[in-house]
């Protein structure tokens, strides 16, 4: 049994985790489809404090998939020995201001974890581009073979 040190709040993990993150770049979000099984794709995500973020097209089944039940769960796993997993609630938003925020947040970002949206999404013009919010109840930063390290919202 491997130990398990667990915070009370995220800000105590919230730094770890996000370098954790942003340094592997891509995950895999799961969501379930309308008859409650898992669908797992891969996105880019980046984490501003807090919040995470996805950039995507409205018309996406993630997004419909989101709206019936909002619940996800990210898995960073480009290094085996230290994942990072984050459970979250997820919400639509297209409010152009936070678009826009976001937007240039990613493409101002150096890459591998910035990059131009433009080149999935035409551009901010783009009625349909929003973004996936990302607000985490649950999160899991594993250091094998140590241990793992856990924040739980309390209502989590």
């Amino acid at each position: 049994m491997h130990p398990v040190e667990k915070f009370s709040t995220f800000a105590d993990l919230q730094e770890q985790f996000i370098e954790r993150a942003h340094r592997m770049v891509w995950c895999s979000l799961t969501t379930l489809d309308r008859r409650g099984r898992p669908r797992s794709r891969v996105v880019h995500t980046i984490w501003d404090g807090p919040v995470g973020w996805i950039g995507t097209l409205g018309n996406t089944p993630k997004v419909r998939q989101l709206q019936a039940n909002p619940y996800v769960s990210l898995a960073y796993i480009a290094d085996v020995m230290a994942p990072v997993y984050a459970d979250c609630i997820a919400t639509w938003v297209d409010d152009r201001a936070e678009c826009a925020r976001i937007w240039n947040l990613f493409k101002n970002t150096p890459e591998p974890l910035g990059y131009d949206p433009a080149t999935a999404f035409q551009g901010m013009d783009n009625t349909d581009f929003g973004l996936i919010r990302l607000a985490p109840y649950r999160v899991e930063v594993a250091n094998w073979p140590h241990g793992i390290r856990v924040w739980q919202r309390p209502d989590g």
